[in-house]
């Protein structure tokens, strides 16, 4: 364990020669947008005042020695499933020490950003024992996201048993990026599944079709069936699955417990990554509107951040913060943080820790950077912790706890 106070992160980040940080209700983010002449819709839109809330904590080493983790869920007696992105699941025991690889698991491609991604459990597992993953699947002429389950079984050795694909992204893509991967069960028992267009221009407008699932939220069943409500069911030539659309890559997904709804994170371009609440039926732009520009410098598309019938974003960063995981805090262990969302990043490599009033970001707060370690995942945990898993090599899960 090594204490890290929040407060003291801009005079560890001086001492080791960065930038001071901005004073309290200045915006932290202080280089130019990566698309000149880009404004934002509405006020407050990007580019929050830097809002700390002085909390101090310690941060610790739950389990070390992972290969590029990549999710996390809380099991019965403080143990740990964990998902490696080569194609592993483990086990984390409450002293930390790692099981060996879960078997039953079905083939995965992980090449690029492709493998094993999220995890996480029935609702009702503590009688079911179903756990529920996405990963890159294999196929004839490409690959895609798919969704399995799986009967968690076994101690020294364990095992998923009566293990069924219940959901496969369409159409089969010849890529190795832009997969999405996020799971998250709505209150309602519905199975929310994130996607991404695969990034090649083929995909991109496979976006903004309803004949695919191809950048996109997709709602299930947890047997994999269609639920009541979804926006596109009944129309003929749509994939009756879909919730919304025009997504880029969706690698960040919660439900705020305090409405119920579902936010989401996606990856911009070279700058625009977007924060938004998903709304069936809805439409969210790519390709045809961003923030930000290629990575080449050119606009994306026509280079519009608006048009009409599009949703613009909640909030987003220019430059990117490169987000994945997300997790609303409502627990006890910090007061400070009640209602705070937490997201995860992976270029930026930090904890970004944001001020909500209502559906509005009003204050941002960056932790971790003196890790220098991608954040992948995060997780509020059963004891108020807040747990985050380092996309490295030699990945770690850590918690952030308070200081007594």
């Amino acid at each position: 364990m090594r204490p890290i106070a929040a407060v003291a992160t801009a005079l560890i980040l001086a001492a080791c020669g960065g930038p001071p940080a901005p004073a309290q209700g200045q915006p932290l983010e202080t280089r130019p947008p990566n698309a000149a002449g880009q404004t934002p819709a509405f006020p407050g839109q990007t580019r929050a005042p830097r809002a700390s809330a002085d909390v101090a904590f310690t941060v610790a080493t739950v389990a070390s020695g992972l290969d590029h983790p990549w999710s996390i869920a809380f099991l019965p007696g403080g143990r740990l499933l964990v998902t490696e992105r080569p194609g592993r699941m483990r086990i984390v025991s409450a002293t930390g020490a790692l099981s060996a690889p879960v078997a039953g698991l079905p083939a995965v491609d992980a090449r690029g950003q492709g493998g094993l991604f999220d995890v996480v459990l029935a609702p009702d597992f503590a009688d079911s024992r179903l756990v529920y993953w996405s990963y890159a699947e294999p196929r004839t002429g490409g690959n895609g996201t798919a969704v399995a389950r799986g009967r968690l079984t076994g101690g020294e050795a364990p095992r998923l048993d009566d293990v069924r694909v219940i959901w496969r992204m369409t159409p089969t893509f010849d890529s190795t990026a832009h997969f999405g991967g996020r799971l998250v069960f709505a209150p309602d028992g519905a199975l929310f599944i994130t996607t991404g267009e695969r990034s090649k221009l083929p995909g991109r407008i496979q976006a903004q079709r309803l004949d695919g699932t191809l950048g996109k939220v997709v709602r299930i069943s947890p047997d994999g069936s269609i639920p009541a409500g979804n926006p596109w069911a009944s129309k003929t030539g749509a994939r009756p699955e879909l919730w919304s659309i025009g997504h880029r890559n969706l690698q960040a997904a919660a439900i705020n417990p305090r409405t119920g709804q579902l936010w989401t994170v996606e990856h911009g371009p070279k700058g625009g990554d977007e924060l938004n609440i998903p709304q069936a039926g809805k439409d969210y732009g790519w390709p045809t509107i961003t923030y930000g520009q290629e990575y080449s410098g050119k606009p994306v598309g026509a280079g519009t951040t608006a048009a009409p019938g599009l949703e613009q974003p909640i909030y987003y960063w220019d430059p990117v913060i490169a987000p994945s995981g997300m997790a609303f805090y409502d627990a006890d262990a910090f007061p400070a943080w009640r209602g705070s969302l937490f997201i995860g990043g992976l270029s930026s490599k930090k904890l970004v820790r944001l001020t909500l009033d209502g559906d509005r970001v009003i204050g941002e707060e960056w932790l971790l950077q003196d890790l220098g370690e991608r954040i992948r995942d995060v997780r509020v945990g059963p004891d108020g912790a807040v747990y985050v898993a380092t996309d490295e090599t030699d990945g770690r899960i850590l918690k952030l706890v308070p200081n007594s």
